[in-house]
């Protein structure tokens, strides 16, 4: 520092002390004193700057222009603009400067909708002039569809965020879920998941009716056809084809028979077709047993070329046509029978002829005896009486011989025979004479059994239900109710 500058600036701090003026000679001496003292303390802080910032030409003191030097430094954009495509950036600088880009500015990365961000989530703006990190906001893709099974589907962006695709489906199937999706921001497929499925029923045709009349003597017609087809629509392949009734080729009985055949495809969807089958059968008049009599027919009873046989109880005899069959122009051939009582003919001259009058009508139940007193013969006869309902049941007849020749007779009921024939009739069987004997004989003039003492109704009775014919007897009168008390 140059002496004139030091003394100005002495004159020009120590000119208001100056003014003052105390008392003589001392106030002088003070205020040049003060002058010094403070010039001196400023020396010796120059001093001191002078030591600590050697050759830096600044002072530890900063005046205003350097202040907002500084603070323009801070504001300065420091790392490049950050700009995110498809996505925006929300960015904190750490004194709320004007810039975004400044150092230590930190920002958020956030991607528009249907974009995701790849990179880190904060980027921070560093001394470097660099950020911290790259980010990159990339579109977003969902999972590419499946291939529906017999169909396919068109898309508009491929599997890309708000892509647009439509499913569609072969010939024969529909689609099942939802024909449009979109690629959500959620990176799924909106909608359900479509399918295309085979709905429709496959085709099948059935027949039309069939009507057919039985043959004669039956109740039954056999009725053939072809067995219908079916037709699946999608992929025309079936799977089962189930019937339901009787088989083309079988004998389906009188009435109206529906036949059904149902198919199913893979898809087990079922399709059906129904007909019918009439089996008629020409039917005359139905017949009546006469009365006192049977009736016994083949069939139905009236059916076409069924045939029905009579027969009269006992002590009656069949008079007309013993058996009728129904024509196809629904008429009953021969001649209406009736049972007539039985007119036995004992004026004939062989014990043959009389038994001819039997043949296939009545059983013989013939009693011998010597004596009309003999005990055996007396104890048979008050056997049978109780039980003359039980053999007009079997179609018994009782034939009586009593006495040895020439006083001989016989009798059948209140008729009395000739004593020729009574011998005849004794010869022709072999019945002892002169002992009681009891002979069994069945329609067809069979000796069946013989007893030589009395026998109770229920051993005869019991034997009788034995013969063969007697079976059929018992069903008819079993059904019309005939029976004994």
């Amino acid at each position: 520092m140059s002496p004139s500058h030091s003394s100005s600036s002495s004159c020009c701090c120590c000119r208001p002390l100056a003014a003052v003026q105390p008392g003589p000679g001392r106030g002088a001496v003070w205020s040049m004193g003060s002058c010094w003292l403070r010039l001196a303390a400023l020396l010796a802080l120059g001093a001191r700057a002078s030591l600590e910032y050697e050759g830096s030409g600044y002072s530890a003191l900063e005046d205003d222009e350097d202040v907002y030097a500084r603070n323009r430094y801070r504001e300065t954009p420091w790392c490049s603009p950050l700009k995110v495509k498809h996505g925006y950036a929300n960015c904190r600088t750490p004194q709320g400067e004007y810039y975004k880009n400044v150092l230590g500015t930190r920002c958020d990365i956030h991607c528009q909708k249907g974009y995701e961000l790849h990179g880190p989530h904060q980027l921070i703006c560093q001394s470097s002039k660099r950020w911290s990190g790259k980010v990159l906001c990339k579109q977003k893709r969902c999972p590419t569809l499946s291939m529906p099974t017999n169909g396919g589907f068109k898309c508009l962006d491929g599997a890309y965020f708000g892509s647009r695709c439509e499913y569609y489906c072969s010939p024969g199937y529909q689609l099942k879920g939802d024909r449009i999706v979109t690629c959500m921001d959620s990176k799924a497929w909106s909608g359900r998941p479509a399918a295309c499925v085979d709905t429709e029923p496959p085709r099948i045709q059935c027949p039309s009716v069939k009507e057919k009349s039985a043959e004669p003597n039956k109740l039954t017609a056999r009725v053939f056809w072809d067995t219908p087809e079916g037709r699946d629509t999608a992929d025309g392949i079936l799977t089962d084809v189930i019937l339901k009734g009787l088989p083309p080729g079988s004998h389906f009985p009188e009435g109206d028979h529906k036949i059904q055949y149902t198919v199913y495809d893979r898809a087990e969807n079922k399709g059906t077709c129904k007909f019918l089958v009439k089996v008629r059968v020409r039917r005359c008049v139905k017949l009546n047993a006469p009365d006192n009599g049977y009736i016994k027919c083949s069939g139905d009873g009236n059916n076409y070329g069924a045939t029905c046989e009579f027969s009269c109880i006992g002590g009656y005899e069949l008079q007309g046509s013993p058996a009728r069959v129904c024509q196809y122009n629904l008429g009953w051939s021969g001649v209406e029978p009736t049972c007539a009582p039985m007119n036995i003919n004992v004026n004939v001259r062989t014990a043959a002829a009389l038994l001819d009058q039997f043949y296939e009508k009545r059983r013989l139940l013939i009693i011998s005896t010597p004596t009309a007193a003999n005990f055996f013969y007396r104890m048979q006869l008050g056997m049978l009486q109780p039980a003359q309902c039980g053999l007009d049941l079997r179609h018994v007849t009782v034939v009586e011989l009593v006495g040895v020749f020439p006083a001989q007779i016989g009798r059948i009921g209140v008729k009395l025979l000739p004593p020729s024939l009574a011998l005849q009739l004794r010869l022709l069987l072999r019945i002892p004479h002169y002992n009681f004997n009891i002979v069994v004989m069945d329609k067809h003039g069979m000796d069946k059994e013989r007893y030589p003492f009395p026998a109770t109704p229920a051993e005869l009775f019991a034997l009788i239900d034995k013969f063969p014919l007697r079976k059929d007897e018992m069903k008819l009168q079993a059904e019309i109710g005939q029976s004994c008390p």
